[in-house]
């Protein structure tokens, strides 16, 4: 292989040290982002949670009053009990209070198990507000690394990219954005090795797809400077170190 591939070759190191360094910053930024996801969702389970009290209390309010209307109907009961006068009218009474007695007594079962959940959901409010001061808490220190962290790989980013520019200067423009192309298109990976298939044999592979390289690309390959693709994955063909 000439300077092009070698300095392809060269170029693709460069472009894999690149992508590391530029996955570790948005890592460390998703980290964040992460947190604040969660907080935000704690956030809005706590509104929610805060909704049902409110809907529950309005509840309970509305069962208080029929309760109270209840408990002045019984009184009303009662005294007409003390006048009835005949045993018809008495028995008609009598019936009337225990029904009444007995719906004030599903209405104040009612009441106690709304007044149940709402202390419970309260309780449940009270553990969230917890949590999201924890997590924020956590959220500031994490994003006080994070920031340490990608101003780091920010340096090291612009060093590499450096680097890479003085490369790629090497290559001609037209080669270049072939590689350009295809590194996009496989996250980076723009070159593949050609492997050999056993030692014996004259059998040959792309590094990338692994289907066949027939036997005239490789001998292109070491004997002249041209761009030779792999027909399958379209990546730039390369020889290997012991080739």
């Amino acid at each position: 292989m000439g300077s092009v591939l070698n300095g392809l070759i060269k170029l693709q190191s460069i472009e894999n040290r690149l992508r590391a360094v530029k996955a570790k910053l948005t890592r460390c930024r998703r980290n964040v982002v992460i947190q604040e996801n969660q907080i935000r969702s704690l956030q809005n389970a706590l509104e929610a949670k805060k909704e049902e009290i409110q809907l529950a209390n309005i509840q309970s309010g509305r069962l208080e009053l029929e309760l109270a209307s209840k408990d002045e109907a019984i009184t009303r009961l009662r005294a007409s009990l003390n006048v009835a006068k005949t045993n018809k009218e008495y028995a008609a009474v009598l019936t009337q209070l225990n029904t009444t007695k007995a719906d004030n007594s599903k209405i104040e079962t009612q009441v106690l198990e709304l007044m149940r959940d709402i202390e419970a959901d309260e309780a449940e409010c009270g553990e969230m507000q917890e949590q999201i001061g924890e997590k924020k808490r956590a959220l500031e220190q994490t994003r006080k690394e994070a920031e340490l962290l990608a101003t780091g790989y920010e340096a090291e980013i612009e060093k590499i990219q450096a680097e890479w520019e003085q490369v790629a200067q090497t290559i001609p423009a037209e080669v270049l954005e072939i590689f350009k192309r295809v590194a996009e298109t496989y996250d980076g990976e723009a070159l593949a090795v050609v492997e050999k298939q056993g030692d014996r044999t004259e059998t040959y592979s792309c590094g990338g797809c692994f289907m066949g390289i027939t036997v005239e690309s490789v001998n292109l390959l070491m004997t002249r400077d041209d761009i030779i693709r792999c027909p399958n994955c379209t990546r730039i063909l390369v020889l290997g170190s012991s080739q």
